[in-house]
């Protein structure tokens, strides 16, 4: 037997994109039931790759612009089936100025704008609120303990909300599908559906622990930085971000691949979290699932 490449994916809006050491390729269920392709190679820096810490920075930003381009295919194929449609004014101008270059600074912005709202959102907002309980205690543990449960909270309740959406709902159908599909594919089985089936939808390796893992390792680091000055403390938090997303990395990178107590203990809150974003798919969304990932361990590009 061959061994076995590396897996990873995303869920789209009615698809999935899987990639393989170097090769993406994206599979959408189109409106009449036929499947679009997409395939391309997504190469990496080789000195940067064996470096730790910065390697996951960079697999970080790169698997963000290759999601946001792959969101961006399916909706497309989304969009088609709905009369209601319309592209967006901002859209519109962008594809006016730059023509063929319109995507990358569609992609670009959108990056941007995720990191932005995030930041404000888990990062910036809690610390603000926080602060103002200041006036009751000024113990630097006993404020950054009461951030990270704020973190904590906003996170659960933003991924619960989101969920119960009838699109996003979707989305997070195929998410448990392309856990069953990897599953399979390290099982060393037939990759069909009835094999597929069985598995679980939860998996180590996958966005939804490494973000959880982020946010836990960012309590932890955030909790040495000083509530003085609350401009300082978010400053500090904004540079120290890139180094606890590298940290992250080498944590989730280790956790999928080791099988020890250790490691479960760690990954335990991130797969307790996939309940909430991933669920049960059909025969259908399996069947997308392992079509992009046959494609994407295939030699043909």
């Amino acid at each position: 037997m061959s061994e076995k490449i590396s897996v990873g994916g995303q869920a789209l809006i009615e698809g999935i994109m899987m990639r393989a050491g170097e090769k993406v390729s994206i599979v959408v269920r189109k409106n009449n039931g036929e499947f679009a392709y997409q395939d391309k190679i997504m190469k990496s820096n080789k000195i940067i790759s064996k470096i730790p810490i910065l390697r996951g920075i960079a697999v970080l930003i790169a698997s963000m612009a290759v999601g946001m381009k792959a969101l961006s295919f399916s909706a497309e194929y989304f969009a088609e089936g709905d009369e209601n449609y319309e592209m967006g004014k901002f859209d519109k101008w962008v594809y006016d100025k730059f023509g063929d270059k319109a995507e990358n600074i569609i992609v670009a912005f959108s990056m941007v704008m995720a990191l932005v709202l995030a930041t404000l959102l888990f990062g910036i907002a809690p610390t603000f609120i926080i602060n103002f309980l200041k006036s009751i205690t000024d113990n630097v543990m006993i404020l950054s303990a009461l951030e990270g449960i704020m973190k904590i909270v906003i996170f659960v309740t933003y991924l619960t909300v989101i969920s119960r959406m009838k699109d996003i709902k979707r989305v997070f159908e195929y998410h448990g599908a392309e856990h069953k599909s990897i599953y399979t594919y390290e099982s060393g089985e037939e990759l069909t559906v009835e094999n597929a089936r069985k598995h679980k939808r939860l998996h180590p390796r996958c966005g939804t622990n490494f973000l959880t893992i982020v946010l836990m390792i960012s309590i932890i680091i955030y909790s040495f930085i000083s509530w003085e000055s609350i401009l300082v403390r978010v400053v500090y938090k904004i540079i120290l971000l890139p180094l606890v997303a590298g940290f992250s990395y080498e944590i989730i990178k280790i956790a999928g691949k080791t099988d020890n107590i250790i490691f479960r203990i760690i990954s335990y809150p991130g797969m307790m979290m996939q309940k909430i974003t991933t669920s049960e798919p059909d025969d259908e969304q399996l069947e997308v699932a392992l079509e992009a990932l046959k494609r994407a361990i295939s030699n043909e590009n």
